[in-house]
């Protein structure tokens, strides 16, 4: 059975073009004219995908975004972005999105990315780290993976789904080098097709939810050239 895509884009002729090449691969689309009917829609169906533009009346992408993860919905959500600049795809991971397009972009690179967040999401329908706890320790945090919350000392925080799993990589392969690419495809699979900029902005993200003190990390540490690793030795008594 193919997949239901949510597609959030206000621009007709736009949004006209990519239902008919979404539906030709035989997904089938529910279209929305603005992030307010986005989120509408949502909790309508059960959605395997979600693609929206950033730049929406009413509600943006990044509002939709923002609204989906906070109410805790785990589905992929794919940016389509006309905004280049580095700042704007890091707000787009922060949010929770799992990856981004930007404009102008060509179709057979938008539905190879659509297969591979798809395909990710249905290799990562168990849960990851079977032999894991439920609560992990990673240097001084606890981490709750049921609830994707991370608790340092009083201090309570909500863990985007690549950030829990990343932390389990770590804690399951606890004093190792582990790659960059190896993260990447540990955590994002191997057809993923950004670049190991999004690990370093996703672990940056991590370390200021995980760390006592995140400009000088001493949990998740970087191995210049090669990639990261979890420090047990900072948090022992």
């Amino acid at each position: 059975m193919k997949a239901r895509i949510l597609l959030a884009e206000d621009e007709a002729n736009i949004r006209l073009g990519l239902i008919a090449t979404l539906e030709s691969e035989g997904y089938e689309v529910v279209a929305a004219g603005d992030g307010a009917q986005a989120l509408r829609l949502f909790p309508q169906h059960a959605f395997d995908l979600v693609i929206l533009d950033i730049m929406m009346p009413k509600t943006s992408g990044y509002d939709v975004c923002r609204e989906l993860r906070s109410g805790g919905a785990r589905v992929p959500v794919l940016f389509l972005s006309a905004k280049a600049e580095e700042i704007d795809k890091v707000v787009g991971l922060k949010l929770g999105a799992d990856d981004y397009v930007t404009k102008p972009f060509g179709v057979h690179e938008l539905l190879a990315r659509v297969e591979a967040l798809l395909r990710r999401a249905r290799s990562e329908a168990p849960a990851p780290g079977g032999n894991l706890p439920a609560i992990l320790r990673l240097g001084a945090a606890a981490i709750d993976r049921k609830r994707f919350l991370a608790t340092v000392g009083d201090r309570e925080v909500a863990l985007t789904a690549r950030e829990l799993k990343l932390a389990e990589v770590f804690v399951a392969h606890p004093d190792e080098v582990l790659a960059r690419d190896t993260l990447l495809n540990a955590v994002w699979g191997v057809g993923y097709f950004g670049t190991t900029r999004t690990l370093d902005q996703h672990v940056a993200q991590l370390r200021k939810k995980i760390e006592e003190c995140p400009e000088s990390p001493t949990t998740i540490v970087t191995v210049h050239g090669i990639g990261y690793r979890y420090d047990t030795r900072a948090n022992r008594s």
